[in-house]
């Protein structure tokens, strides 16, 4: 190797050294919560993915992680590239200590409108979870109908490694499931707009008319 060859080497080593240090130190800024409330017991993170979209389920996961994890680049799921997402859901799905997951379909959605489908989801992926939590770091939100205390964190899933890992869960869950989707009801584009109101999707709406998955709640004003 030339002189100039290992001066470039040793410069990529530098710049990967300093890229993983702030890594870190990002990491650890987003366990405050974490820390604030560990003597609570086992903390639970709580997100959700789908609130927005014309089509599909709206999906809640709520994760805890070990206390003395080491996963880097946790993040707001629509801050990670999917493939950032797809190799942090499989770090998370082996390291938790538990993982609750649930979905509402689009009738649910219709029937008792999207926020408390969210809400609905929530309390069925806590109420899954084993071990239990004792506490719950939720994104903004504050969950009704369950007992367990809880702090709502606004933009929490780019504050709380625990919300940010739930997070990744449920949109890496929710996007294969419309990936699904799109190879029974291909003219609507669900691999690519996830089942979100793109120019595409709502033109095929206009030309198709609603299938299944769609939620006839929102798509009363594009018919």
């Amino acid at each position: 190797m030339t002189e100039a060859q290992l001066k470039k080497q040793r410069e990529k080593e530098e710049k990967a050294r300093i890229r993983l240090e702030k890594e870190i130190a990002r990491t650890e800024s987003m366990m405050v919560y974490e820390r604030q409330f560990a003597d609570r017991g086992l903390l639970a993170g709580v997100d959700e993915v789908g609130r927005g979209p014309l089509a599909g389920p709206v999906c809640a996961c709520a994760v805890i992680l070990p206390a003395d994890h080491r996963i880097l680049w946790l993040n707001d799921s629509k801050k990670l590239s999917a493939k950032k997402r797809d190799e942090l859901y499989e770090v998370i799905m082996r390291e938790a200590v538990s993982i609750g997951l649930a979905c509402e379909p689009p009738e649910v959605i219709d029937g008792i409108n999207i926020l408390q489908a969210t809400y609905s989801a929530m309390r069925k992926a806590i109420s899954s979870m084993n071990p239990a939590p004792d506490f719950l770091l939720n994104d903004a939100v504050t969950i009704p109908g369950t007992e367990l205390p809880q702090c709502p964190i606004i933009h929490g899933d780019a504050s709380s490694v625990s919300i940010a890992a739930a997070s990744i869960i449920a949109k890496v869950t929710r996007d294969r499931m419309m990936q699904e989707y799109d190879t029974v009801y291909p003219e609507y584009g669900f691999a690519r707009n996830k089942g979100y109101g793109t120019a595409e999707h709502i033109a095929a709406l206009k030309k198709y008319g609603p299938c299944p998955i769609h939620r006839r709640s929102f798509i009363g004003h594009f018919l």
